[in-house]
């Protein structure tokens, strides 16, 4: 008898990571509708960002006076964990799930960390360079961005490896960055844009490395191409 699952499960790695992200949020959801922390309950998902989003000041703090106080270099990570409302923390939670299905089933649980806690830094880090102030930026997207960056450096590894058009593999981002232009167009855009994007390139980059075979199998494709 065949014990196998008809679907794989979720990798662990991913699981944990959205756990934390929904846990946050049910936390926050809670004390904002009163139930738990009193009058002041209302104020924790302020206070939240406060203290653990990312700002460019805390790279400017960190480049002009050397100062790597660690409640500076947490908010490079933690501000992935933290999210406007209830609404936007559940969409976040279901494509970390999506996309990290798919990521971590190819790629090893730690790779697969180092793909999104790296996506989550160097979206942290473009944020800084190109923005001034206290410009707040928090939630997982530039994490997912950098997932999708892996997903799409798999899929065109995939696809190319079966002999299709690799460019079908950027369509996913396509479509993304054409809905933001839209919406831009429409309604204006934040500069959180500049997070996901750096997002994406550095999970494309390090998907590269992490994907099985790694760089040789794409130095070896590209020269047999």
């Amino acid at each position: 008898m065949d014990d196998e699952p008809v679907v794989n499960p979720i990798p662990a790695v991913i699981l944990a990571i959205c756990m934390v992200v929904i846990a946050v949020e049910l936390v926050l959801t809670a004390a904002g509708a009163g139930l738990i922390g009193g009058p002041a309950g209302i104020g924790w998902r302020l206070g939240v960002v406060q203290d653990y989003a990312f700002s460019p000041a805390v790279l400017d703090r960190i480049w002009s006076l050397g100062d790597f106080d660690p409640d500076l270099l947490k908010r490079f990570v933690t501000y992935g964990f933290v999210h406007g409302d209830f609404i936007g923390s559940c969409f976040a939670a279901a494509l970390i799930l999506a996309l990290g299905k798919f990521v971590g089933d190819v790629v090893r649980p730690i790779p697969t960390l180092i793909i999104y806690f790296g996506s989550l830094i160097a979206g942290a880090v473009a944020f800084g360079l190109f923005q001034s102030g206290a410009t707040p930026l928090f939630g997982a997207y530039p994490a997912i961005y950098g997932l999708i960056g892996a997903y799409t450096y798999l899929l065109w590894a995939i696809i190319g490896a079966q002999g299709g058009n690799q460019m079908q593999a950027f369509r996913l981002i396509g479509f993304l960055l054409g809905l933001q232009l839209l919406f831009a167009a429409l309604f204006g855009t934040g500069p959180i844009w500049i997070a996901e994007l750096a997002a994406f390139v550095t999970g494309f980059g390090l998907a590269i490395v992490c994907a099985p075979g790694g760089w040789a199998a794409l130095v070896a494709k590209l020269r047999r191409d």
